[in-house]
């Protein structure tokens, strides 16, 4: 490995470093503060998700929180698709994707501007796959709109769509696929389902909360 190898390296993993953080900021927590003085992690479900914001504070932040949490994920994967435009490596490229989508998920889960204390990534783990693979995200994201309208589960939705995503690339559904984003994608639907484990409880329960986003709940 050359001198300019080794700089190029460098610069991946710098931009591994800014998918942290741009994971990491906390787009509800900021917007609730800045506009209702609110931090949602105190109120719901007491996380800092999309969903959470749309409960707590209504349907146009929630929107606002919702893409922009999508972004986060999105442009981690995209800076660093465009530095691997102008350099080559031995290293699959698709790794250097995924490595960047899921620091920006942790940066989400966990992140630094805000104690820590994040959402649950699904938003930002739609973003990063939306960017490696549109393709398989945006027929992934259909099943989460027709489980959530069927059922009104938002937690429902999106763990059947974290596992639509490796299962539409397994089935060769857009033809051969890397090995290495089907491995990616059970391990993305392992952690959603992690994340969602409360969730899963409640749902198993009975008592699983109901998101009427589309129209009033019933009285």
């Amino acid at each position: 490995m050359d001198n300019l190898d080794l700089i190029n390296y460098w610069n991946v993993v710098l931009m591994l470093f800014v998918g942290y953080l741009l994971g990491s900021i906390p787009s509800s927590v900021w917007i609730g503060k800045a506009l209702h003085n609110t931090d949602v992690r105190e109120h719901g479900s007491m996380n800092a998700g999309a969903t959470n914001t749309f409960r707590v504070l209504g349907k146009s932040v929630g929107t606002a929180v919702l893409i922009l949490d999508v972004l986060k994920g999105f442009f981690a994967v995209y800076f660093v698709k465009t530095l691997l435009d102008n350099t080559t490596y031995q290293v699959n490229p698709n790794l250097w994707f995924i490595l960047a989508g899921i620091m920006a998920v942790i940066g989400h889960l966990y992140p630094v501007f805000a104690g820590f204390r994040g959402g649950k990534g699904v938003a930002t783990s739609l973003g990063m796959v939306l960017c490696i693979h549109p393709e398989a995200a945006l027929c992934a994201l259909g099943v989460f709109i027709l489980i959530f309208i069927s059922t009104g589960y938002v937690s429902a939705g999106s763990i059947i769509a974290s596992l639509s995503f490796p299962v539409f690339l397994l089935i060769k559904l857009f033809g051969p696929e890397s090995p290495i984003l089907i491995v990616f994608g059970f391990m993305m639907f392992v952690l959603v389902v992690y994340t969602h484990r409360k969730n899963v409880v409640r749902l198993l329960n009975g008592n699983e909360n109901r998101f009427y986003i589309l129209r009033k709940k019933p009285q």
